[in-house]
């Protein structure tokens, strides 16, 4: 299987399965002499690991993770760093029912075609606990981008939108609520929404916005690696998204270019910012702001048709530990990505830039 690396010079490789004995990852191309908070790459996993709250799968893991290499008394040598995330509560026997069938909108029917084998113990490797490696990734890379300010919440759950523009957001209140939403009317509302769909036994989607503030200006590199491409696939990657936009995203499709441009002011700053921060392809110091948008979980606690191996159509209910709606848990994940897609081309601008030492500030203060 290909498709386990992500980054050009800063990269993450990862590895394992939902029910195997760990999962892990390798960070290359991490620069030397950073100091490592241990304490802040727990806490992220925190904000990430199953069974933190009543609103999500219960399944009961720690996530605590253990380094391997590349690390010297609490600083990064520059060698690979390798780690492992031991998984502790597997319960494989819920999946034994699945063995010899497929289920909607999953990935076991397309894995077994592809590959002629597939770990259905709770999907294997597509299964969404894969992510957990992506948080530790995202976690050193915000510390090299230290400056950076990254902040993902969640912005809808089904049809319960905020309806605030970010900027009149307290991102403080973000880790206020069990759903992550900094509004906290609104976080009640889906929160009680995602509880109803619960003993529904079915589940509902949702998005999630992510802000990036002090970016400077130059990150991206027309024409195949745009900065909002990178962005762009780094989201879509992550499991269940279905969409991303950036900036005014499709709601600009609407507008005239006299009501889309975003006029300058005298220092190159811009009067609006439905550029969402990045054009050319390249960051122009305003902040990059973006939606991802998270299907419903496919996994239902209720009768619905599924395919057998054997070609018949034969009516099942999903057991196990599921989420009712992944995005409280997924808003780590999309800060994780955001970081490494940043720090990824905040290198790669150090090997040229003529203001380096601009982009050197923002990686070490």
């Amino acid at each position: 299987m290909a498709g386990n690396t992500f980054g050009k010079l800063l990269k993450l490789t990862t590895f394992g399965e939902s029910h195997g004995e760990a999962l892990g990852g390798i960070i290359d191309g991490c620069p030397a002499g950073i100091h490592l908070d241990f304490d802040f790459i727990q806490a992220e996993m925190q904000r990430r690991k199953p069974g933190q709250s009543s609103i999500v799968t219960q399944r009961k893991e720690e996530d605590e993770v253990q380094f391997l290499s590349g690390i010297f008394e609490g600083k990064t040598t520059g060698t690979p760093i390798g780690f492992i995330i031991p998984n502790t509560n597997q319960k494989s026997d819920d999946y034994s029912h699945i063995k010899d069938s497929y289920r909607p909108s999953h990935a076991d029917y397309v894995y077994e075609q592809k590959y002629g084998i597939r770990d259905y113990r709770g999907g294997g490797r597509s299964s969404a606990r894969e992510t957990a490696s992506r948080v530790v990734g995202g976690a050193i890379a915000k510390q090299i981008i230290a400056k950076i300010k990254i902040n993902a919440f969640v912005s809808s759950v089904g049809e319960i939108f905020i309806d605030k523009p970010y900027q009149d957001l307290d991102f403080s209140k973000i880790e206020s609520n069990s759903v992550r939403c900094p509004d906290l009317a609104t976080a009640e509302k889906m929160e009680n929404h995602i509880k109803e769909i619960k003993k529904q036994g079915d589940t509902v989607g949702g998005t999630i916005t992510c802000v990036i503030q002090n970016v400077p200006i130059g990150l991206g590199e027309p024409v195949f690696d745009k900065l909002h491409a990178e962005l762009g696939k780094a989201m879509l990657s992550i499991n269940a998204v279905k969409g991303f936009e950036f900036g005014s995203g499709f709601c600009g499709a609407k507008m005239k270019g006299s009501e889309h441009n975003d006029s300058y002011n005298t220092d190159g700053t811009t009067k609006s910012n439905l550029s969402g921060g990045i054009q050319g392809g390249i960051s122009n110091g305003m902040d990059i702001y973006f939606r991802v948008a998270f299907k419903p979980v496919a996994t239902l606690i209720q009768k619905q048709e599924v395919l057998t191996n054997q070609g018949d159509i034969i009516e099942q209910q999903g057991k196990g530990r599921h989420d009712p709606c992944v995005v409280p848990r997924a808003v780590p994940i999309v800060e994780a990505m955001a970081a490494l897609v940043i720090a990824d081309y905040i290198l790669f601008n150090d090997i040229y830039s003529s203001n380096s030492n601009e982009y050197l500030y923002l990686r070490f203060g």
